[in-house]
């Protein structure tokens, strides 16, 4: 059953984003394709990550996350952050042009949007953590098409004519 699901699930596209955490030699970050908005009122979002992701224990110590949303043209950041290249810890933000959020959470400057949140709830399921974040803070940033996963694979939206 598991693989059955998993190769449904492959078929669902998601957006991109680097979940990060953390400042200088202890900043951390992962590639998340299960993230999605909670609510809006107020302003929460949902990430799932396995409990093997390095960066967990650093975001639940600093009870805080940050969520870049990927573009078409990051999609080696995004395998980097994946652990393509075994790549770990600090060092995954030696590409990229990274900032530093107010509140102390690496943000991809050219990310479509970047979102900070307070680590609200942790839900514990299975081999996973459901992470509920209270949004404290919004950056919008370029224009540009967004990055999508799908059958374990980088792609890129296509708008379909309007007349549909």
């Amino acid at each position: 059953m598991p693989q059955g699901l998993r190769a449904a699930m492959r078929q669902l596209a998601g957006g991109v984003c680097i979940v990060t955490v953390g400042e200088g030699e202890e900043r951390r970050g992962f590639t998340a394709t299960s993230v999605t908005s909670l609510t809006l009122d107020p302003p929460c979002i949902l990430v799932c990550v396995n409990r093997k992701v390095s960066a967990l224990p650093t975001i639940l110590r600093h009870k805080r996350f940050g969520v870049n949303i990927l573009a078409e043209h990051h999609a080696g950041l995004a395998s980097r952050f994946a652990g393509v290249g075994d790549i770990k810890g600090a060092a995954r933000f030696g590409e990229g042009h990274w900032l530093q959020s107010p509140a102390g959470l690496p943000q991809l400057a050219d990310a479509l949007a970047a979102v900070g949140c307070d680590l609200e709830e942790s839900v514990e399921r299975h081999s996973h953590l459901i992470l509920i974040g209270a949004v404290h803070a919004i950056l919008h940033g370029a224009q540009a098409a967004p990055l999508l996963y799908a059958d374990g694979r980088f792609g890129r939206f296509e708008a379909l004519p309007s007349s549909l």
